[in-house]
């Protein structure tokens, strides 16, 4: 079975080609046969495109149309022509899985793409306006350039979607529930991915494992999992809850945007770019979202790239330890993403915080790089897994139960 993944964001596109052979997943992931990336962020707007193919043949190169259906025509034209061509044609694709970032409250598993379905992900254009309407453009894209072929929504909110109402629903009026006002949790796909790896490489059932998964990117969310299922996540309503981001600024008292939009001049407006892209990482220390240039500066001496990275550590310890009532103990505290997998002081910093839990670090492991690996002491009554997360995986993972009948199809109405 092929299976070709399409992660769509506001400004890049992201795509690869799995093949899947014989009756059962692989246990650990597979090298695409192709991959694909479209950016639009850089060049003056002009879409650069880059392809690699599991053989090692690559492709770079601009596009001078900025129409997305037909960059796209272009990207997916690579896998069966020219140098990149890993298939014949583009009917040997059995199915396409894309990454919705919003499914709301009714999607809570991944489901087979319907006109119903498309309409859905348009209504809640509204609560994700960065990401669905990327995502719908994706699937109309598809259509017209694959015809008929099945095609497989997968939800980043899904994997939250049946955490318990006391950590679900906010302390508002209750009008706020019927209006849907909720907190969804993302990265979604990212946290179960992980969660289910760390039972491979743990070598212990999903079901009887407590973790806590730090996805610790330029957006950042940590999940409380038991029993494989989310019972707690940090993001909310929308991705800006929670922990302090690359430019994001998490949770912050409610007050003081009422305090800014009475006394400060405020606009919606501004309290929506200042929020998203003014805080976080890059509004503490003024150089950077990039924790690679903030610890640059922190070398040359800079106080608040200092202080940026003291107040990220102080509230991901924050959060950790917010998770834990919702387990009741803990088997594995897990670390993923950029910042996750790249910076083994973020890491160790973390961890030093719950020494008290029996938790201790290898930091000889720790610093080496990590891939997949424990990097718990042998004596650390909590197992520290760093895992790169491989949402695009676990989206074809999703594509395969659902069209080989182990998973659920059809349309929530």
């Amino acid at each position: 079975m092929k299976i070709l993944v399409l992660n769509a964001g506001s400004s890049t596109q992201k795509s690869c080609l799995y093949e899947i052979t014989g009756e059962f997943l692989p246990s650990s992931p597979p090298q695409p046969l192709w991959e694909g990336k479209i950016d639009w962020s850089h060049y003056q707007g002009v879409p650069q495109i880059q392809v690699e193919t599991a053989t090692g043949e690559q492709l770079v190169e601009q596009i001078t149309t900025d129409s997305q259906s037909e960059v796209m025509a272009h990207l997916l034209n690579t896998m069966w022509q020219g140098s990149t061509k890993v298939i014949n044609q583009s009917s040997e694709i059995d199915v396409v899985g894309h990454r919705v970032v919003h499914g709301g409250r009714y999607y809570r598993e991944s489901v087979v793409i319907t006109q119903f379905v498309k309409d859905a992900i348009a209504n809640l254009i509204n609560l994700a306006p960065a990401h669905n309407p990327a995502n719908l453009a994706g699937i109309e894209a598809v259509e017209k350039l694959l015809g008929q072929v099945t095609q497989i929504a997968v939800f980043d909110t899904a994997f939250h979607g049946n955490i318990p109402e006391a950590a679900a629903i906010y302390p508002g009026p209750y009008e706020w529930v019927e209006q849907d006002i909720i907190r969804y949790g993302f990265h979604g796909i990212s946290h179960q991915y992980c969660a289910e790896r760390a039972a491979d490489l743990l070598g212990k059932d999903l079901q009887s494992l407590r973790l806590i998964t730090c996805h610790l990117g330029n957006g950042c969310s940590l999940a409380a999992i038991k029993n494989g299922c989310s019972v707690d996540t940090t993001m909310g309503f929308t991705p800006l809850d929670g922990l302090m981001m690359g430019s994001r600024s998490g949770s912050i008292d409610p007050g003081i945007l009422i305090y800014l939009l009475r006394q400060g001049n405020y606009t919606v407006d501004d309290l929506d770019r200042v929020l998203n892209k003014a805080s976080g990482l890059s509004g503490i220390s003024g150089i950077s979202s990039d924790m690679r240039q903030i610890k640059a500066a922190i070398s040359q001496g800079s106080r608040r790239a200092q202080l940026a990275v003291d107040i990220y550590v102080h509230r991901l310890r924050f959060f950790i330890g917010a998770m834990l009532p919702s387990l009741q103990g803990l088997d594995a505290l897990i670390f993923t993403a950029g910042i996750g997998e790249n910076v083994p002081e973020i890491r160790q910093a973390a961890c030093e915080a719950f020494e008290f839990l029996g938790i201790k670090i290898d930091v000889s492991k720790n610093t080496h790089k990590p891939v997949d690996k424990d990097i718990a002491t042998k004596e650390s009554a909590v197992r520290v897994l760093v895992i790169h997360t491989q949402e695009d995986w676990q989206i074809a993972r999703e594509c395969y139960k659902l069209v080989s009948g182990h998973g659920k199809m059809g349309n929530v109405k």
